[in-house]
């Protein structure tokens, strides 16, 4: 399982943990072109057969097995499963996309990376957000950014509390902000609040970066409703995007440069705001996942390294659990 030979004919696809998210991993390879859906391991009987039958593959009874046929693996467990899984995989030469985080600790991200480096495999990092359409335009509007303001809420459910809302939500404004900022981080401020589970249910974070931009980050798992939003504040402009929905809004500089002199000169009365052109964004929408995966199977039959490759996982990784660890801190000290 190969570099080399991944560049001929189909990459064989297989996926662990056909749950809730690792279902739409086999549907997708199922149809994706370029893609051969081998099979799945999953140690739920009933749904391990569901997930076959509907698919037409095969369920391998272990992991080696798994790992002699396939050349590309999604790894779609909980997170405190990632290095057990991924680990025997790599050793049989598979590539791998791990659902984010890429570990529960760093320790383990690692050892899954050195694993790769010396079995010569790819791993990317299922930090799907930057595979939905409204990341590719911040790519190329926000090189400027000073302030950002991030939120992500999504309704209490016990799949993902294994870790903390930083490791379960955050983490993707934390990829998705350090890879548009482009800096090194100087300070970090957290505060969470454990309210359901055993870890955090609610957590804010304030990251500054050596360029004087400041993130300012909030995520909670315990909201009615469910939020993907990003702000985006630069020296001439200022956007705001919906992760969710893939939509937004641009308001420019120059406009208001030119509303304010149409102000001066009388042409709009002062607070009429509907003079100011906020631009809507044209948004080609698609799925994000099958935009991810579509990406992933390229990078392999290509030998290319990926997007969100290990190295930018296990960044939001350390970033992640320092917030965590200040969390922690904070209550620990009450």
């Amino acid at each position: 399982m190969n570099l080399e030979r991944s560049r001929h004919a189909r990459i064989k696809c297989g996926v662990v943990g056909v749950g809730s998210l690792g279902q739409h991993h086999a549907r997708i390879y199922a149809s994706l072109p370029g893609a051969e859906l081998a099979g799945i391991f999953e140690t739920d009987n009933a749904r391990a057969k569901e997930i076959c039958a509907k698919f037409n593959c095969r369920r391998f009874a272990t992991l080696d097995e798994l790992g002699e046929v396939c050349d590309a693996v999604s790894v779609v467990v909980p997170t405190d499963r990632h290095a057990e899984i991924a680990l025997p995989l790599l050793a049989k030469g598979c590539h791998l996309l791990i659902e984010k985080p890429i570990c529960a600790s760093l320790a383990e991200a690692e050892q899954v990376l050195a694993s790769a480096q010396k079995n010569n495999c790819l791993v990317q990092v299922g930090h799907v957000e930057h595979f939905n359409p409204v990341m590719a335009f911040l790519e190329k509007e926000a090189g400027r950014s000073r302030y950002i303001t991030a939120e992500r809420l999504a309704p209490y459910q016990t799949r993902g509390t294994e870790v903390g809302v930083v490791l379960d939500l955050m983490i993707h404004d934390i990829g998705i902000v350090l890879a548009l900022v482009k800096s090194p981080l100087a300070r970090i401020d957290s505060v969470g609040i454990q309210v359901l589970s055993k870890t955090e249910d609610i957590a804010n974070a304030r990251l500054q970066f050596e360029n004087g931009c400041v993130a300012n980050l909030s995520a909670s798992r315990l909201s009615l409703k469910k939020a993907r939003e990003i702000r985006i504040f630069q020296d001439n402009a200022y956007l705001s995007l919906d992760f969710m929905n893939q939509s937004g809004h641009l308001v420019k500089k120059s406009d208001l440069i030119t509303y304010g002199l149409k102000m001066k000169i009388g042409l709009v009365k002062a607070g009429d705001h509907s003079s100011i052109p906020v631009h809507q964004i044209p948004i080609e929408k698609g799925e994000p996942l099958a935009l991810e995966l579509a990406h992933f199977v390229d990078s392999v039959a290509k030998a290319k390294q990926p997007k969100v490759g290990g190295a930018l996982g296990k960044s939001a990784l350390e970033v992640a659990i320092t917030i965590t660890e200040q969390i922690r801190a904070h209550k620990s000290n009450r």
